[in-house]
């Protein structure tokens, strides 16, 4: 949706009420109207006026300063997916502007709301290759679900306005406005007025009750019914209306990792992880049931494999708000466009009330032999290698399945959203769709800051904590109460994984040679303390979770584990391996 036409409202603010200030001032002010208390950036020359108007500005604006912009930005990323508010990113033109770009790309592939405000040279410099000069628009345009370039202080109003609304609705999204350093010190008459509507742009597409009707007629004449759920629920706060939906109709119900944490994980009817490291039944099963009612999901390829072969028997019930995921990779058979909350709503109305016990058990059987064959000796492994699944698992017992899960990308990943157990919703952040190694410890950060009263555990790999490490130091300078999870394999586990699957072992450029985390941990002055014998586990992750403060926890797991079971890459989801 990235485009940089001036903004279109369908009302013109009100300026009953004005004040003469700089732009600078009024970017400042507009945050304070759209209830942001919280920003995270980095600054430089470009985007200097609005740090120092926000000076002024301390009391009511904490600004998170990081040690690099992507962390700024993945931090901006965890304070939203943990608290629901719009995520606030400064950075200056350059380098400062490019180095959000990863953030931002993960925040739209990830549907995170966020806006991110960049300096930008003088409007005279445009195109002139000045210092720090670089086309963010065009940069991020393909990233954003709008960007604008402000060059005038008296387009700042309506420029922000429409960014946050834009954020926040439909399917939410990332923005970037860039700003001109002339444009922050003008002065102008400033008014303000947030957006609530705009032309040619529905949030909400209107709910079809034809649509939902056909829907509800083949859910109710299903045999082996399935239901697949992503974050679309969690973004709609549909979580109510999800689980009374399944009850009523007693549909066995898999989750993509992005909606974990939408249905409790010891709720009967949810029968686990969807994808290429997901359970056993929920991906063998897709390939039986005669019904796949998808709902707030997108047929990723992790999720779906090898597409000539995925649930081709089936027939499909896409509830969506996004018309471009309609059709884009598994056709529906019966789309249904709307919020899932206001879909599953309608829905509930029509279905029958009903159980499908025979098919349940289909899953269960599947769960015993995946526990069998790879769950028990991952849980309880009978050598004396540390395993990730037995760490997950004491810190379930630990946190009576309450806390924020943050993770990195790789194999503890997968690990922790395999294993992790649940009990409240919104609990889980990850790098889903993007897949962004470095993500791991600054979303934790954020996700701390943005949900002070929850425990949040930041579990992350040897390899992508050391992309962006140093923002060790924003724990040290914020004091957030993030606790970091190092499961050290002295790997880059994932791609070893794949090297030994699928290349002979041809280890290439993954054995990583590994800093002294524990005086990396304590030359930023926060508890540490390192496990490599079984016999400590247990009580180093009791003190790991019950002190008051950040805490970096290191466990030794075995070099060469794997995670199973797998659907081989360019494999359809029958293919799926237990070992």
């Amino acid at each position: 949706m990235g485009t940089v036409e001036v903004p279109e409202l369908t009302s013109q603010p009100k300026t009953t009420a004005t004040k003469r200030m700089t732009g600078a001032e009024a970017m400042v002010r507009i945050l304070l109207e759209e209830n942001v208390d919280m920003a995270f950036g980095y600054p430089g020359g470009a985007i200097m006026p609005v740090y120092d108007a926000l000076y002024d500005h301390q009391d009511t604006i904490h600004h998170v300063l990081a040690r690099h912009e992507q962390g700024a930005i993945h931090m901006a990323q965890g304070y939203a997916r943990a608290n629901g508010k719009v995520g606030v990113c400064l950075a200056t033109s350059g380098p400062g502007a490019t180095n959000l770009i990863t953030g931002i790309a993960d925040a739209q592939i990830d549907s995170t709301p966020l806006v991110c405000i960049t300096g930008q040279v003088n409007s005279s410099l445009l195109g002139s290759d000045a210092f720090q000069e670089c086309d963010v628009l065009g940069i991020s345009m393909p990233v954003t679900k709008w960007n604008y370039q402000i060059t005038r202080a008296e387009e700042i109003p309506q420029a922000l306005a429409k960014a946050f609304y834009l954020a926040r609705t439909g399917r939410p999204g990332p923005v970037v406005i860039d700003i001109t350093k002339d444009a922050q010190f003008e002065e102008f008459d400033f008014a303000y007025q947030k957006c609530t509507s705009l032309r040619s742009y529905t949030p909400k597409p209107k709910l079809d009750l034809s649509k939902v009707e056909e829907a509800a007629e083949l859910i109710n004449n299903a045999e082996r019914p399935y239901v697949l759920f992503g974050q679309g629920v969690l973004l709609a706060n549909a979580e109510k209306e999800f689980k009374q939906f399944i009850e009523k109709t007693g549909i066995p119900s898999a989750w993509t990792i992005m909606g974990l944490s939408a249905l409790e994980t010891d709720h009967p009817l949810n029968v686990g992880m969807l994808g290429m490291h997901g359970n056993y039944g929920p991906n063998l099963l897709t390939n039986e049931c005669d019904i796949l009612i998808a709902i707030g999901m997108r047929f990723d390829d992790r999720v779906t494999g090898n597409l000539s072969t995925y649930a081709r028997q089936a027939k499909v019930i896409h509830l969506e708000i996004d018309p471009a995921e309609i059709d884009k990779n598994v056709s529906a058979d019966v789309p249904v466009l709307g919020d899932a909350k206001e879909s599953l709503t309608e829905l509930i109305k029509h279905v029958k009330p009903n159980s499908h016990e025979e098919w349940l058990q289909r899953f269960r059987d599947c769960d015993k032999e995946e526990w069998d064959k790879v769950i028990e000796e991952e849980l309880h492994p009978t050598t004396d290698v540390l395993s990730m699944g037995e760490v997950i698992r004491i810190i379930n017992k630990k946190t009576n399945d309450d806390h924020i899960l943050v993770t990195d990308v790789g194999q503890h990943q997968m690990v922790a959203c395999r294993y992790t157990n649940f009990s409240r919703s919104k609990s889980n952040i990850t790098s889903g769709g993007l897949g962004t190694m470095g993500f791991g410890l600054p979303a934790g950060i954020g996700a701390a800051l943005g949900a002070p009263d929850r425990t949040v555990i930041a579990v992350v790999g040897d390899g992508g904590f050391q992309m962006t490490m140093q923002e060790l130091a924003t724990i040290y300078q914020t004091k957030a109460k993030v606790k970091v999870l190092l499961l050290n394999n002295e790997f880059l586990g994932m791609v070893r994984q794949w090297q030994q699957l699928f290349f002979e072992k041809r280890y290439s450029s993954t054995e990583l040679i590994n800093p002294d985390f524990q005086q990396l941990a304590k030359g930023f002055y926060i508890p540490t303390k390192k496990v490599t014998e079984r016999e400590n586990l247990d009580k180093a992750i009791e003190e790991f979770i019950n002190y008051d403060g950040a805490y970096f926890l290191e466990v030794m797991v075995g070099k060469e584990n794997n995670v199973f079971p797998m659907v081989p890459s360019g494999s359809g989801v029958a293919e799926i391996r237990l070992e």
